[in-house]
């Protein structure tokens, strides 16, 4: 049985859809369409009823179900034995979004390597249908995100408010708006603040979608920026960045999310999220 089939009619059921799980899973739509095709072939059953308004589940579906999570999880696990370090008793697998590596990621999988010395470590950054996928897979334990993720087997918790704040490589006042001023989309809360505050502010000349570039690029070329407060503290005490006080101040919401089969692997995983 190909394992990719099965991941795709999971990731169909928890999507509900054959367009967002070609999102999810980022491959196109033909493609999960050809792999449903070729599961149901190989099994004889009629698996989805799919229809314009999403999907749906047959009686060989839900029968089949439980025993795709077992084999998908299986593997999994599998895998991870396998390439499992010496003098380790299990590998533990975290997954961030690109744009919280530099501030909170790093932080976190450092003091839980601290907490839990006897695993291993992996850590990969993705985007957030990337993620989704992994952590429906069992590729992934647990992942850092700014969006919760929902699914079936899957658990998420606040995990801490991010503050946002203006810094510019200028002390002076400068114009307003500022011709300088280089947008980082922070994701959909930031960006729902940001139109708040500032309902008619132009295009910026300059976007970004991850922190740490838009950091090198006002290191480099000069302008100002939102940007996460614990990515910049160690330029604003050095004096490289200064702190616009002028402007307003927003905060970004961020979330861990987690097998819950896993928690009795880890059982450590709930408690320390």
């Amino acid at each position: 049985m190909n394992l990719t089939f099965l991941q795709t009619f999971l990731t169909v059921i928890e999507t509900g859809n054959l367009n967002k799980a070609a999102e999810r899973l980022n491959v196109t739509q033909s493609t999960v369409t050809t792999r449903i095709d070729a599961l149901e072939d190989a099994l004889g059953r009629r698996l989805l009823v799919r229809s314009r308004r999403g999907t749906r589940l047959t009686r060989a579906g839900f029968e089949l179900r439980p025993h795709a999570e077992l084999l998908v999880h299986g593997w999994a696990q599998a895998r991870k034995a396998i390439n499992l370090p010496k003098g380790y008793s299990g590998l533990f697998s975290f997954a961030c979004e690109f744009d919280l590596w530099h501030d909170l990621g790093q932080e976190w999988i450092y003091q839980t390597r601290t907490a839990h010395p006897e695993l291993a470590y992996e850590a990969r950054p993705g985007r957030r249908n990337e993620i989704a996928a992994w952590l429906g897979s069992g590729l992934t334990d647990l992942a850092m995100t700014i969006e919760p993720i929902s699914g079936s087997g899957l658990a998420s918790q606040h995990f801490c408010e991010q503050k946002i704040v203006h810094v510019s490589t200028q002390t002076a006042p400068f114009a307003t708006p500022d011709p300088d001023y280089v947008f980082v989309d922070l994701g959909p809360d930031f960006r729902r603040q940001h139109s708040s505050a500032f309902p008619n502010a132009s295009t910026a000349g300059m976007t970004f979608s991850i922190s740490y570039w838009a950091l090198e690029h006002l290191r480099a070329h000069g302008g100002s920026a939102y940007l996460p407060l614990g990515l910049v503290a160690p330029l604003l005490d050095n004096k490289e960045l200064h702190l616009v006080t002028a402007s307003p101040e927003f905060v970004r919401n961020v979330h861990l999310v987690w097998r819950e089969a896993n928690e009795v692997i880890f059982p450590w995983m709930r408690a320390d999220t």
